[in-house]
């Protein structure tokens, strides 16, 4: 297992190096000072597991993930408790309060999946429905599996996603996500939407060769006429 550290102190990531060499099956890849360096860090060595500071100058541990098109599994440290807690509370695989506690830190350890599901396997570059993406808005973040999204729908210069029982803001444009999604999982419907094909409920002509989709949830999205002939080839009937 490949791990970055992350970190703007370096007492900090030395301790962390220290206590994670213990560990035969893990591999120091790199190690980071910074969000810039730690997104070179991660292009060039697609790591399993960050072991993330959350409070960085510039960007902090948050503002990074966000700014990543896919995530690998992530063990925030910090010394703050309550970013500690709104981090664990949101499906990070753990945290850690610093100072480390070895054995705090060898549970967060055995809680990461020990098959990757970072490592380079499409070189289209696409996000495919296993990847994992990091959302935040406002005080609340998430990790997400892009098949727990069933669409996509523009705001202005961003999009809102919607999957579970939560919908969320993202700081993308609608065009750059259908851009980067996998059209055998996303499917730009409209100018407003893209839909995971996944989680069509339903399908129904709605006049002029066009159609309507009920999604999981229940709500109903429009195939703009532009796009139904496509829509109906993809689907095939």
């Amino acid at each position: 297992m490949k791990v970055l550290i992350i970190d703007d102190s370096r007492l900090a990531r030395n301790e962390l190096k220290r206590l994670i060499e213990v560990y035969p099956e893990i591999e120091l890849c790199d190690e980071a000072a910074n969000a810039d360096v730690a997104r070179k860090a991660i292009r060039k060595h697609n790591p399993d597991l960050l072991l993330l500071d959350i409070q960085m100058p510039d960007e902090d541990g948050f503002e990074l993930l966000e700014s990543l098109d896919k995530v690998p599994e992530v063990i925030f440290t910090t010394a703050y408790h309550e970013f500690a807690l709104k981090a664990f509370e949101k499906n990070a695989v753990d945290y850690l309060m610093k100072p480390i506690d070895p054995d705090r830190l060898d549970k967060a350890l055995k809680r990461v999946d020990p098959i990757s599901k970072f490592k380079e396997t499409d070189k289209s570059d696409q996000l495919g429905p296993d990847d994992k993406v990091f959302v935040k808005d406002g005080e609340k973040c998430w990790f997400i599996i892009l098949r727990e999204i069933r669409y996509f729908e523009t705001y202005g210069n961003y999009s809102k996603i919607y999957f579970k029982d939560e919908k969320a803001l993202v700081h993308k444009s609608l065009n750059y996500l259908d851009s980067r999604l996998s059209p055998k999982t996303f499917f730009r419907a409209n100018r407003q939407h893209i839909i995971n094909l996944g989680h069509i409920k339903q399908i129904h002509p709605w006049g002029s060769g066009t159609f309507r989709v009920e999604m999981s949830c229940g709500d109903k999205i429009d195939i703009s006429r532009r796009r139904s002939q496509t829509f109906k080839e993809l689907l095939s009937f």
